[in-house]
Parts: C-alpha cells; sequence; structure tokens
C-alpha cells in the first residue's frame, strides 16, 4: 500500500495546500526550530545584526516557496555564505570615510553589503534568463567539495573564538587561525564552558539510539540548555569575576543575542554607491556564483531525496533565489540559498510540497514578533557551538578520505582548493582548483581541441536504439555540451554511450554519466555505458577517472 501511495504525486500551490496541509505544517514547525538558531548564528557569523539572519529566513520562506524550482528545499541564509559576508563586511570597513566613528562604519558597511546582495540577486536573474542551471555540470566535483571543505574551515576558526569569549586581532584568515592557540590560553571559562557543553549535546544527542531522542532538533535543546546556563552566568549584567589562578574575566550582554524590540526596527535600506567598484563587483561575483552553485547542489540533493521523485527546475531556481535577493537585502536581510542540512530534515520529517518551506517562514516570523525577549537570552557561545559543528563536517576527515578514494588527483585537487582560498579567497580557489585539474588532465594526454568542446558521433541503429559514440576525451570542462546531446535525445528508448575512443573519462563526468543512466533508467528508458574495459582506472572507485592504455 505504501508503494502504491508513493507513486501518487502530490499537488502544488493550493491544491497541494488543501491535500497535504498537515504534513507540510508539522515539518515547516519542526524545521523552523531548527532554523531559528542558525539564522542567528550565520548573522553573528557574517558580521551583521542578528536580525538580518531572521529576515532572510522569513523571506525565503514566506517569499521563495511560491517561485522556487524544487518542491521541498528549505530557503535561507546558510553558513557557506556568511564567510563571503564577512569578507565584503570587512572589506568595505576599509573604503568607509576616515571622519566616520566605528558605529558608522559598521552601517556603512553593512549597507554597502546589502546592496552587493542586490545586485547578486539582479546577476541570478540574468544566469535564470541565460538559462545557466546547468552551471554547477561545469564545476568538478572536487573543486566544489574542496571550497566547502575551505568554507568549513573558516566557519570554524572564526566561531572558535567567539566560543571562548576572544576577539582575535587578525581580520585575515591564515592569522585568525594561527591566533587558535592565544585564545584557548585567555579563554573566558563561563563562555567556554556554554560552548563546550552545547558541542556536547550537537554531537552526542545523536549518537543516541532511542527513536524519541531522535525526534528532538539538537539545536534547539541546546538553546534550551544554553538560556538557563546564560542566567547562572549571570551575562544580563556587567560584571567580573575571579577564575582559578586568580585571573579576572568581564561578563554581561555583549555574550548575548541583541535584537531590536520592534522588528521594523531592523529593516536597513542597502546603498548602492560602493557597488560598482572593483571590490563591489568582486564580491557581487562571488555572492552570485557561490549562492547559485550551493543552490542548484542542493536542489539536487534534496531530488534524490524526494519520495516521490520530481525534478526540480534548476533555472527556475535561479529566479527565485535571484528575486528573493533582491527583496531580502532591500530590507536588511542575508542573501538566501536552498539550504541542504534544512532541507534534508525538511524531507525527513515527512514535507510533501513548497508549502513546509512557506510554514518554516510564517513560524519564524511568529517567533521573532512574540518571542524577541526569549531570544535576546541566547548565548551567542551556544550560536558559535553550532557553527563549529557545522564547519567541522564540511571540512572532516572523513571528507578529505572520501575524495582520496575516489583517486589521488582528487584528492590534489581538492587540497590545492583548499589552500587557494584560505590564502586568497574563494573566486580564486575555486580558478586554482579548476586550474589544477585541467593541467592535470593535459598531462593525461587529453587534447588541447576536446578541453572544452566534446566529439560526438551519433548512429541511430534503428527507431528504439541510438549509440553516442565519445572521441578524444569526456571532461567535467566538455561535460555541458556532451550533456545537452544526451538531454536531447529521445525518453524510453535504448540509448548507448560509448567511450571506447575516449583517451579520458574523468571522475565528474563519471559521476554524473551514472546518475543520469540511473535518472533514465528509472523513467522506463535503457541507458548503457560501454567501452571503458580498456581504460586504465585511477583508484577502485566506480565512478574514478579513466585513462585509456
Amino acid at each position: 500500500m505504501k508503494k502504491t501511495e508513493k507513486l501518487v504525486i502530490p499537488k502544488d500551490f493550493f491544491a497541494g495546500l488543501k491535500q497535504n496541509w498537515k504534513a507540510d505544517l508539522l515539518s515547516g514547525f519542526i524545521v523552523s526550530l531548527v532554523a531559528l538558531p542558525l539564522c542567528l548564528g550565520i548573522a553573528m557569523a557574517s558580521g551583521v545584526p542578528p536580525m538580518a539572519g531572521i529576515l532572510a529566513g522569513i523571506i525565503g520562506g514566506l517569499f521563495i516557496s511560491m517561485t522556487s524550482g524544487s518542491h521541498l528545499t528549505i530557503n535561507g541564509p546558510a553558513a557557506g555564505l556568511a564567510i563571503i559576508v564577512l569578507m565584503s563586511m570587512e572589506g568595505f570597513k576599509k573604503m568607509a570615510p576616515i571622519n566616520y566613528t566605528p558605529e558608522q562604519i559598521e552601517m556603512f558597511a553593512y549597507q554597502c553589503t546589502l546592496g552587493v546582495g542586490v545586485g547578486c540577486g539582479v546577476l541570478q536573474l540574468l544566469f535564470a534568463k541565460v538559462k545557466a542551471g546547468m552551471l554547477s555540470n561545469f564545476f568538478p566535483s572536487s573543486v566544489v567539495h574542496g571550497m566547502l571543505a575551505a568554507i568549513g574551515i573558516m566557519i570554524f576558526a572564526k566561531q572558535f573564538h567567539t566560543a571562548v569569549g576572544i576577539k582575535p586581532e587578525s581580520k585575515e584568515m591564515l592569522g585568525i587561525i594561527a591566533a587558535i592557540p592565544s585564545s584557548i590560553m585567555n579563554m573566558n571559562p563561563d563562555v567556554a564552558v556554554i560552548a563546550l557543553i552545547s558541542i556536547v549535546i550537537l554531537v552526542g544527542l545523536p549518537m543516541i539510539k532511542n527513536k524519541y531522542v531522535k525526534m528532538l532538533p539538537a539545536p534547539l535543546i541546546v538553546i534550551l540548555v544554553a538560556i538557563p546556563l546564560g542566567h547562572y552566568f549571570d551575562l544580563e549584567t556587567v560584571h567580573k569575576y575571579l577564575f582559578l589562578n586568580g585571573h579576572e574575566y568581564s561578563l554581561g550582554p555583549k555574550f548575548l543575542v541583541n535584537l531590536p524590540s520592534n522588528i521594523l526596527d531592523g529593516i536597513v535600506l542597502p546603498r548602492f554607491d560602493y557597488l560598482l567598484t572593483g571590490f563591489g563587483i568582486q564580491m557581487m561575483v562571488t555572492y552570485a556564483l557561490v549562492a547559485s552553485l550551493e543552490s542548484l547542489l542542493t536542489a539536487a540533493a534534496i531530488d534524490k531525496l524526494d519520495p516521490f521523485k520530481r525534478v526540480s527546475n534548476f533555472n527556475k531556481e535561479l529566479y527565485a533565489k535571484g528575486s528573493g535577493n533582491i527583496v531580502s537585502s532591500l530590507i536588511g536581510g542575508l542573501p538566501i540559498i536552498a539550504e541542504v542540512v534544512r532541507s534534508s530534515a525538511n524531507v525527513s520529517n515527512g514535507a510533501k510540497t513548497r508549502w513546509a518551506n512557506f510554514f518554516h517562514g510564517a513560524f519564524l516570523l511568529i517567533f521573532v514578533l512574540f518571542l524577541g525577549q526569549i531570544i535576546h537570552q541566547i548565548p551567542l557561545s551556544a550560536l558559535a557551538a553550532m557553527l563549529m559543528v557545522t564547519g567541522y563536517r564540511l571540512a572532516a576527515p572523513k571528507e578529505f578520505a572520501k575524495t582520496h578514494r575516489a583517486g589521488k588527483e582528487q584528492l590534489f585537487i581538492f587540497v590545492a582548493t583548499i589552500i587557494f582560498t584560505l590564502a586568497t579567497d574563494l573566486l580564486v580557489g575555486i580558478a586554482a582548483g579548476i586550474l589544477v585539474k585541467i593541467i592535470i588532465h593535459l598531462i593525461n594526454g587529453v587534447p588541447l581541441k576536446s578541453l572544452f568542446k566534446p566529439f560526438l558521433n551519433v548512429e541511430i541503429i534503428d527507431d528504439e536504439h541510438y549509440v553516442i559514440d565519445v572521441e578524444h576525451s569526456a571532461i567535467f570542462s566538455n561535460y555541458i555540451g556532451l550533456k545537452k546531446q544526451l538531454d536531447a535525445m529521445p525518453r524510453n528508448k535504448q540509448i548507448t554511450i560509448d567511450f571506447t575512443n575516449a583517451k579520458l573519462v574523468d571522475h565528474s563526468v563519471m559521476e554524473n554519466i551514472h546518475e543520469m543512466a540511473e535518472k533514465y533508467n528509472h523513467e522506463g528508458g535503457h541507458f548503457t555505458i560501454k567501452g571503458l574495459h580498456g581504460h586504465k582506472s585511477f583508484s577502485e572507485h566506480p565512478h574514478s577517472t579513466r585513462k585509456k592504455m
């Protein structure tokens, strides 16, 4: 019976609301409990007021849900963009007029950063207009994972200092990382205790096998524990205390979330006079590229989890994110993407339609309207702990091991992307990773003429059987052309892709082709991959790079 029910695809829009409102309302509520502390934490990591994160979550739910190209993704601020926003804030602070006070400099950078967010949204609308939804197919998986791992390291390092109650002197990422031992030696013990207990909850709770415990959102439990701890340490009152060695430490409201008493007071308008400077354009392109890439990858990942096997419209997804980022940035919110952790929670909690995302945004609005005083009592070190765990998961040792299993050359590209990103910025890191991969391909014999253009021959055996012969190479940089040809093939036929004459088939293409074959076969066709028996595999991974011997 259950198997039959899964084949009945839920209706969309108002018909879907009438049909599935109970399931979507429940999932939206649970996801909002996870999203609230994350929205606050991401705003903190971005160097902007906490309200900016909540506004982005509200817009991501109430506004984007109805225009999104995906059915089950949850939209809002994300840790991946926090580092970019922080870079923007720090860069614009250096451009502020010299007679500004520290508060004016902060507001100047914030308003300029909001202008960048609007520009990012406009770029995403242009991406949608030129149908750049297949943008994600160009970037090698090892470069994307390297970018995410670098972001994870940055988040962990930056939030470590907040978690122990220290503000590092360095503004550069390598300096922030190098300052970690000093922050450990000079930590504020009470603040660090809250962070440590929060990390224990975040890591330990998912390990408990009890099914009822597993239903509890770990971030919510952290908040429920951290608020009483904040009261115990009297964070509301400015005071000093002595610890073991007699050293004096300070505590006060600066270690708590600071929300305006009225949501309208949190609305800040952007400024655009610095948008078309060299730095403004760099930030705008970085925003748009990373935000689009993360949203498309998340939508593709959630499609695989969708029990109804619905497929996202990537160009529509770009349009939704672009319009959402314009609206969010115009009122003081952070940039918005489809966020993978909250989206996965949405699926696992039984969401059926886009209304779950809408309800998640509605509940965030209710929280900030009626629970502002409670939100103010959340210790910043608890939010920092959540982001540290998120950062660690993005750059955990298992991510290095997973990449190594795909091949030594993939690990080299992965690490190169991380190093260049940490030493410079995200755009340079991504470009460096792509360049390293191209150099490796050239060393392995990929002809220059097939670097960006696939050479294909399509043979029609009969009305039911088509063969696509791939010559020279099938690599990440020419895959978009190959994908267009495969997408143009008729449905429910027998399709054979033959790599006999290809000198190299790289890891990204192997991953994408196998995924496409699985999808085509699921729809009722028959997709076969052949011609790799004469190729050497770079590792034992089923999707490793293949080189013709």
